[in-house]
C-alpha cells in the first residue's frame, strides 16, 4: 500500500528517552516586519527582536527557519487574536505562537516524494528539510524531509532517529520518520 502524501511539517511525538510529548513548550511572538507566513509544523529561529504586550508580558520573536539556520523549535499552535483569526500566522502580522522548543523532542515528519526514498540504513544520519506548500485551510506546514541530503554532515538541520512503525506507513515515498533537531538553539550540534 502506498503512503499517503499529506505533509504537515514537524509534529512533536515523544522525547528522546521514549516518554510521550507532554504538550509543553514556550510562547513566542512574531514581528510585524517579518514577511514570511508561519504554519503549524514550521521550524523557527530566534528573530533577534521581541514584543511587549499590553499586560506587560515580553515574548521573543521567531521567524521561519531555513535549512541552514540554528532552530529554536517548531510551531505547534498559533494563538487567535479574534474569533475570525486565521489558523496560521499571516505575513507581516504580530501573533503569539506556541513552540515546542525542548532539544530532546522527536518530531514526526514525512519525507519528500522526489529523489531516492530513505531506508533503514539512513537512521542516525543527519538530513535537511524542504519548505513545501503549506495549507491555508488547515494551517499546516508543507515542510518535508529532503531525502536527497542524508549524510553524516553536522551542519544538516535534523537527525533521523526512528522509522514510524504503524500499519499506514511503509518505507518509500512519503514515509514518516522521527527526527530530532540537530542544529538546535539550546544545544551544541554534533556530526551524525
Amino acid at each position: 500500500m502506498a503512503n499517503t502524501n499529506n505533509p504537515k511539517g514537524l509534529s512533536p511525538v515523544k522525547y528522546l528517552g521514549g516518554t510521550p510529548w507532554s504538550g509543553q513548550g514556550r510562547i513566542y511572538s512574531t514581528a510585524s516586519g517579518d514577511g514570511t507566513a508561519l504554519y503549524i509544523g514550521d521550524p523557527v529561529l530566534a528573530a533577534g527582536t521581541s514584543q511587549t504586550w499590553p499586560n506587560g508580558d515580553v515574548t521573543m520573536d521567531v521567524g521561519k527557519a531555513a535549512t541552514t539556520d540554528v532552530i529554536s523549535g517548531v510551531v505547534v499552535a498559533v494563538f487567535p487574536d479574534t474569533r475570525d483569526s486565521l489558523v496560521y500566522r499571516a505575513a507581516n502580522t504580530v501573533r503569539r505562537v506556541f513552540v515546542a522548543d525542548d532539544p530532546n523532542l522527536l518530531f514526526e515528519c514525512q519525507e519528500g516524494t522526489g529523489g531516492t526514498p530513505l531506508t533503514a540504513n539512513d537512521l542516525g544520519l543527519n538530513i535537511s528539510f524542504a519548505a513545501g506548500t503549506p495549507s491555508a485551510a488547515t494551517g499546516y506546514s508543507g515542510v518535508t524531509l529532503d531525502n536527497g541530503t542524508e549524510a553524516n554532515t553536522n551542519t544538516l538541520a535534523l537527525r533521523l532517529v526512528e522509522f514510524v512503525n504503524r500499519p499506514d506507513n511503509a518505507v518509500g515515498d512519503s514515509a514518516k520518520w522521527l527526527v530530532r533537531i540537530n542544529r538546535h538553539r539550546y544545544v551544541d550540534q554534533v556530526a551524525g
